[in-house]
C-alpha cells in the first residue's frame, strides 16, 4: 500500500514538474515519505492509547517530549517499520506507566540532575541526513535545552498532579536517551555527524 501510494504520488510530481531532475524528485520523496511514516504511527500509536484508555497520558507524554525534542534533537530509527515498532512500544508503555507510578521529590532530583548532565554534554544531537553544522546553531539548541530541561524541572517542583509529573519527565529521559552516543552506536548510526563538515563553521 505505501509503495503503490509513493509510486502515484511520483508519478503525479513528475508530471506536474517535468524539468525537476531525479536528485530534486528523490528529496521530495524522501519529505513525503516521512510525513507518511509520522502520520501512519501516530493514528497507530493513538488509536491504541485509545482503545487502553490511556489517551490523555499519551498526548501529555508526546507534548513535554517534543517540546525539548524541539531543541535538543536526537537519534531517529533507521527505517519506517524500526520507528513504527520502537515508537509504539515506547510511548503507549510509558504512557500506561505514567497512570500507575508516583514519583519521590529525591527521585526527581536524581532523575534532573542526571538528564541536565547529558543535555550539557550531548545536546543537540544531529543525524547524517540533518547535521547541525553551524557551532552558533548548536551552542543556541544547547542552551535551549538546557532552559526546558529546567523549565521542566520546576514545573515538577510546584505542581501536585502525578500525570503531569511523569508525563514531563519520562518524556525529558525518552529524549535523553535518544541524545545519548551509546544508543547511536546500538543502532549503528553515526553521532556528531556535523564533524564531518569541520569543527570552524560558525
Amino acid at each position: 500500500m505505501k509503495k503503490a501510494l509513493l509510486n502515484k504520488i511520483e508519478k503525479a510530481i513528475r508530471k506536474q514538474y517535468p524539468k525537476y531532475d531525479d536528485d530534486k524528485i528523490a528529496v521530495i520523496m524522501y519529505g513525503i515519505e516521512g510525513l507518511y511514516i509520522t502520520i501512519t504511527k501516530t493514528i497507530v500509536i493513538f488509536a491504541l492509547a485509545f482503545f487502553l484508555g490511556i489517551f490523555k497520558s499519551l498526548l501529555l507524554l508526546l507534548l513535554f517530549f517534543n517540546g525539548v525534542r524541539l531543541f535538543a534533537f536526537g537519534m531517529h530509527a533507521p527505517n519506517g517499520i524500526v520507528c513504527l515498532i520502537i515508537s509504539t512500544l515506547l510511548f503507549i508503555g510509558i504512557a500506561y506507566l505514567s497512570t500507575l507510578i508516583t514519583i519521590p521529590s529525591i527521585g526527581l532530583f536524581i532523575i534532573y540532575g542526571i538528564c541536565f548532565m547529558l543535555m550539557l554534554l550531548f545536546a543537540p544531537a544531529d543525524t547524517i541526513k540533518r547535521p547541525l553544522i553551524k557551532k552558533k546553531k548548536r551552542v543556541t539548541y544547547k542552551i535551549l535545552s538546557l532552559t526546558i530541561t529546567a523549565i521542566y524541572f520546576l514545573i515538577c517542583l510546584f505542581i501536585n498532579n502525578s500525570l503531569i509529573i511523569n508525563s514531563i519527565t519520562f518524556g525529558l529521559i525518552i529524549e535523553c536517551i535518544l541524545i545519548n552516543p551509546l544508543t547511536y552506536k546500538l543502532f549503528k548510526l553515526p553521532f556528531n555527524n556535523y564533524k564531518t563538515y569541520g569543527l570552524n563553521v560558525k
